[in-house]
């Protein structure tokens, strides 16, 4: 693997993203947070889930997302007919050659967009968890690895709405993070509007950064350091809920990569090489929240998982720079915590 300079490689990193945010951010009107949080698991090397009613741009910040990135992208639209070697691939037997013959689904691609994948099967469904997970496809006892960058950006319907099947806990685990991107403001809606005109707004979207570029954006985050006390951080958020009274599943040690991942997208994309509670916790809710399982009694009271994380977010101790615990993190400016890396030092 190619080594870069931490300090240009965060340089370009920044200046790379802002392009990319700026891109997509001219499609999806008035949802900074959202673009944001698109960039930070595609640079932390996840997969996203966008679950949000019809219509407000699910699919259309996935293609936005794509479509600033000069790579390769697979459109899957999931069905209930829709059949596993539809996004794998299949071996076809060859009669000239006598042999069999792989032909590539629609999952070999940098960027594969999964739109509606809850209106699948679970058989159908399954057939993304070895890729996501171990970015490779196994047919016929034979493994092809994906291509470098992976991402699979899904959607999905919420599960009240007709012809859904829930996704099951194994195929959540895998996406980094969940977002919904909600309805637009009088104003996003107006300018929207204005500026498209009516016309399809991803027609003038052109590339703004290569698959090479996302490349070595994902090298130089994960040089991004996470001293001790944020991995401890992170490891007892993730413990307190799978022992928190209104939930029957928890999150599993898998999460807990997710979150530190996560974070350290996050500490890059805002110019700093090393990690702060508050990128874990600003992240929380988002990587944590679609693997739990609220409790039947939670679920009448109205208890959603989302408000079991923040609670957790509550009462749990943050650390601080001289290795004591607060409340509510108080970062100040210009100031280095948690130690800075010294050379040689262990990353994670």
């Amino acid at each position: 693997m190619t080594t870069y300079d931490d300090r240009a490689s965060l340089t370009d990193l920044t200046t790379t993203a802002e392009r990319v945010r700026r891109s997509v951010e001219s499609v999806i009107e008035g949802k900074p947070e959202v673009v944001r949080l698109s960039l930070t698991v595609l640079l932390a090397e996840g997969h996203l889930l966008i679950e949000d009613v019809p219509g407000v741009g699910k699919t259309m910040l996935a293609k936005a997302l794509a479509r600033s990135i000069d790579c390769s992208v697979r459109r899957i639209q999931f069905t209930p007919d829709l059949l596993p070697s539809d996004i794998t691939g299949v071996s076809i037997f060859d009669q000239q050659r006598r042999d069999f013959e792989f032909k590539p689904g629609a999952i070999f691609a940098q960027i594969v967009i999964g739109d509606e994948i809850n209106r699948a099967s679970p058989k159908t469904q399954s057939a993304l968890l070895e890729s996501m997970e171990e970015r490779q496809v196994t047919i016929d006892g034979h493994s092809y690895e994906l291509p470098d960058p992976f991402m699979v950006v899904a959607t999905q319907n919420p599960v009240e709405m007709e012809g859904t099947y829930p996704l099951p806990e194994a195929q959540r685990d895998r996406f980094m993070a969940r977002v919904s991107i909600g309805y637009p403001s009088a104003e996003a809606e107006l300018r929207m509007l204005d500026v498209h005109g009516g016309l399809p707004p991803l027609d003038d979207l052109q590339p703004v950064a290569h698959a090479h570029d996302i490349v070595k954006l994902i090298d130089a985050v994960r040089t991004v350091h996470v001293a001790d006390a944020v991995r401890r951080y992170a490891v007892e958020l993730v413990a307190a809920t799978r022992s928190h009274p209104d939930l029957r599943l928890g999150a599993s040690p898998r999460a807990t990569l997710h979150l530190l991942r996560a974070a350290k997208a996050s500490s890059a994309l805002s110019g700093r090489d090393y990690c702060l509670p508050d990128d874990v916790q600003a992240l929380a809710v988002a990587v944590l929240a679609h693997r739990l399982l609220p409790t039947a009694q939670a679920q009448l009271n109205r208890r959603t998982a989302e408000q079991v994380v923040q609670e957790i977010l509550q009462q749990t101790p943050v650390p601080t720079a001289d290795g004591g615990t607060q409340v509510q993190p108080q970062h100040q400016p210009g100031r280095v915590p948690y130690g800075r890396q010294q050379p040689g030092a262990r990353r994670v």
